[in-house]
């Protein structure tokens, strides 16, 4: 059984940075993709970015491509998603997914395990 737990998120003020990590356990296979996605409060839940487990591949949403970098450590089983330049449309609440199989995708119906997710609230 896979799991997958998110933390670093916070309060920040616009153009501060924030690092968010998400430590998995379980076993995945290497062919997997990790993905970060969020949902503001009255909205559907978006693509951040996405990485593949074992290869440098990344994959990012328009809106947060040159602020934001994906990153994992597999050495300890985990990925980061640091953000910088915040903006207080980026505030929501931040989960991290793992997709079996191969390949990246912004689709989150496509990834197979979830955490819980954590708030990141940017003031103005």
């Amino acid at each position: 059984q896979v799991q997958l737990a998110e933390s670093g998120g916070g309060l920040a003020q616009a153009g501060d940075s924030l690092t968010l990590s998400c430590a998995v356990s379980g076993s995945f296979g290497v062919s997997a993709a990790m993905g970060w996605f969020r949902q503001a409060p009255g909205k559907n839940r978006e693509f951040v970015a996405a990485v593949r487990w074992s290869a440098p591949n990344t994959l990012y949403a328009s809106s947060v491509k040159g602020r934001f970098t994906i990153s994992r450590d597999n050495d300890k089983n985990s990925v980061h998603l640091q953000m910088n330049n915040l903006k207080p449309e980026d505030t929501a609440v931040y989960y991290c997914a793992l997709r079996l199989g191969s390949g990246m995708t912004m689709n989150a119906l496509e990834y197979h395990y979830w955490g819980q997710g954590t708030q990141v609230t940017v003031s103005s």
